[in-house]
């Protein structure tokens, strides 16, 4: 008697196709990745405010291009609640100590004296950072360089402290970007020019560039899913973290090769069967 054949997952994939991204389109790498996974998962779309009223229906959500939270933060909240009571499998999942648990990593990271840039949330650690011309300051619940500004040195005592940031602004060479399927790095790409900074090209790692961005991903602890390490180039030559995303990081994929895409999807493709089956 033969046996019957495996039901095939159900993956609820959540993702805000109209978002207005500078620089990008989430639409057309949402489209791409979801249909390529649906070669081997039952595949829905769904926005991030209907997440929680269909995600019961689902073996595991796959939450990508979802747009800055603090757009809908309280909807996230319930929704971010809800899974952890439930025991729903979100990828990434909600452990993370990246930007999916806000910006507090990065002075986590600076204190641990992580190749980071360096940044302090309190008026009585400024004294710690380098000198510099201008300041960056930005909300601790940002994402996408909202509310970012730069301010001159002797502003910083006026500011009112506990929900910002504050960092030395890096006159960097460029920024470059590094993508990784659980532990495994996939492809990284820069931005040759720091004034156009979505123009985007593939980058050939060094093993010390490598070591620099693993030293993240080592340090994050996730056992599954998609990370990307953003870092600046500082004029020494020295990389500094700027993020780490691992919440929904955008793929930049219409940037890469043909075949590094295919193997990224591959990666993410077995990633996710991993994950479904360690549940």
């Amino acid at each position: 008697m033969s046996s019957r054949p495996r039901r095939r997952q159900r993956v609820l994939y959540v993702t805000d196709l109209a978002y207005p991204a500078r620089g990008r389109r989430y639409c057309d790498e949402d489209i791409l990745l979801s249909c390529r996974l649906r070669e081997d998962f039952d595949i829905a779309l769904c926005h991030p405010l209907d997440a929680a009223a269909l995600m019961d229906a689902f073996d595991a959500v796959v939450v990508r291009n979802s747009g800055p939270v603090l757009h809908y933060q309280q909807q996230y909240d319930e929704f971010r609640a809800r899974a952890l009571a439930d025991g729903v499998r979100v990828y990434n999942p909600l452990n993370g100590r990246g930007d999916m648990a806000g910006k507090q990593y990065l002075i986590d990271l600076t204190a641990a004296g992580y190749p980071v840039i360096p940044t302090v949330d309190r008026l009585q650690d400024l004294s710690a950072l380098p000198e510099s011309e201008l300041y960056a300051v930005k909300p601790k619940a940002g994402a996408d360089s909202i509310g970012l500004r730069f301010v001159p040195g002797q502003e910083l005592t006026a500011l009112t402290y506990g929900e910002i940031l504050v960092q030395p602004r890096v006159d960097f060479r460029y920024e470059v970007s590094f993508t990784y399927v659980d532990h495994s790095f996939q492809y990284a790409l820069y931005a040759p020019h720091p004034e156009r900074r979505w123009e985007l090209q593939p980058y050939e790692p060094t093993g010390a560039d490598l070591d620099f961005a693993g030293r993240f991903i080592d340090w994050n602890t996730l056992g599954h899913g998609i990370q990307r390490v953003d870092a600046c180039r500082a004029p020494d030559g020295e990389l500094l973290l700027v993020e780490l995303e691992d919440l929904n990081p955008y793929l930049s994929l219409d940037r890469v090769p043909e075949a590094t895409r295919d193997t990224f999807v591959s990666a993410v493709r077995a990633s996710l069967h991993r994950f479904l089956d360690a549940a």
